[in-house]
């Protein structure tokens, strides 16, 4: 069993809900986002999903494009951003997660990409624009290799694409809470319910809902319905505002603050 899946396992054992922060590996540097990393797991993030720039991010909106142009400009690599996985690794065992594009994989090469990924200690793979259909041979690698591949689901997606999806994820699925790209959103979906009981119907795999949560009491509104939030947009938001006003050493004690009141509400909820 992976360490996502035992992970998930416990924490429903516990009744824990994972607070799951998205941050773009090296914005606004590879340092800061390495201490950015650092400050989230220290402050209770079960899981930390970073992504790996990429010049075409399709799935994602103006924020986390625009943390990308940041992080590309800032010399960003593949490379570097499995080499700060791995100076995580030498401090703490939550999984990691990366966000990556399928060209970026096709350029490092793909089974060297994956072997490079567990070497790195990298959990799980968030591949956005690889369609499950022609993800076979990577699959089978992934499994042989110990990593979990998060398959995505939207609230447009068909049955026929849920049960696929059922069938070959593991770790956890990504349930995206609003057609379109990244971003905080002020109200969560009306979709939201439905969708995820429709996911639920055919899996038992933790399900963690992203795209659009922008509060801690949003996270907590839909903390009953999914096993994990990821927050991503609100995030980098939170730490740009930081940033500018006090300077880029005030982005660690605000990375730890705003995972600090997301837990707490998840934790609010966990008493109810």
């Amino acid at each position: 069993m992976s360490r996502l899946a035992a992970s998930f396992n416990q924490w429903r054992r516990e009744g824990r809900k994972a607070m799951i922060p998205y941050l773009t590996g090296g914005d606004p540097d590879l340092e800061t986002s390495y201490s950015l990393a650092r400050a989230c797991a220290g402050a209770g993030a079960e899981v930390l999903e970073i992504g790996i720039p990429f010049s075409d991010p399709t799935a994602d909106g103006p924020v986390i494009q625009a943390a990308v142009k940041r992080a590309l400009r800032a010399g960003a690599t593949c490379r570097k951003v499995l080499q700060l996985v791995s100076r995580l690794r030498q401090e703490t065992d939550v999984p990691v997660v990366l966000l990556v594009y399928f060209n970026t994989m096709v350029n490092y090469g793909e089974e060297e990409f994956l072997v490079s990924c567990r070497a790195a200690g990298v959990d799980g793979l968030v591949i956005p624009d690889l369609p499950l259909r022609e993800a076979g041979p990577l699959l089978e690698t992934g499994r042989r290799l110990g990593i979990d591949f998060i398959q995505m689901l939207a609230p447009t997606s068909p049955l026929s694409r849920i049960k696929e999806a059922a069938a070959t994820a593991s770790g956890f699925i990504y349930c995206v809470g609003h057609v379109g790209v990244t971003g905080a959103r002020p109200a969560i979906s009306a979709e939201l319910p439905d969708f995820i009981a429709r996911v639920r119907a055919e899996t038992d795999i933790a399900l963690a809902a992203g795209f659009g949560i922008s509060s801690p009491e949003q996270a907590a509104s839909i903390a009953p319905l999914v096993d994990g939030v990821i927050v991503g947009s609100a995030f980098i938001s939170c730490l740009i505002e930081h940033m500018n006003r006090y300077g880029i050493g005030a982005a660690a004690p605000a990375a730890a603050d705003f995972i600090r009141a997301y837990r707490s509400a998840l934790g609010r909820f966990m008493l109810n």
